[in-house]
């Protein structure tokens, strides 16, 4: 099962890092070292605000699909990504070479009966 191409309500996207060590030396002077060609780190909150209880369980099914936060998966071109009218790669792990995998659990919370929010946590991986 894939993620569901759902388009979200809100989403909050912060670009992540490459993997940068710094050493500071007794006088103060500072040595950067860059351990990576790749940015990783990605940030990505998805918000459903008002979906039916049946399209929020499908996030419920593709989260216990990829067994929760350990596995991972690629985001679809449509969905969580609609309503960006920049590059969609500029908000996509896959564009560095990351894949996507689940922060936390999805939270959800019942508005009426029927009814529900779902709140998604990604984060980009190598």
């Amino acid at each position: 099962m894939a993620f569901p191409t759902i388009t979200p309500s809100s989403r909050s996207f912060e670009a992540g890092d490459w993997p940068v060590k710094t050493f500071q030396s007794q006088n103060g002077t500072e040595v950067r070292i860059l351990y990576g060609s790749r940015r990783t780190g990605m940030k990505l909150e998805l918000s459903y605000q008002n979906i039916s209880d049946s399209v929020a369980e499908l996030f419920l099914s593709h989260y216990n699909e990829v067994q929760g936060t350990y596995g991972t998966f690629t985001l679809p071109q449509t969905g969580a990504k609609t309503g960006w009218t920049g590059d969609s790669n500029a908000i996509d792990a896959a564009s560095s070479g990351n894949v996507w995998r689940y922060s936390q659990a999805p939270s959800i919370q019942s508005v009426k009966p029927g009814v529900s929010s779902v709140s998604i946590k990604l984060v980009g991986v190598l």
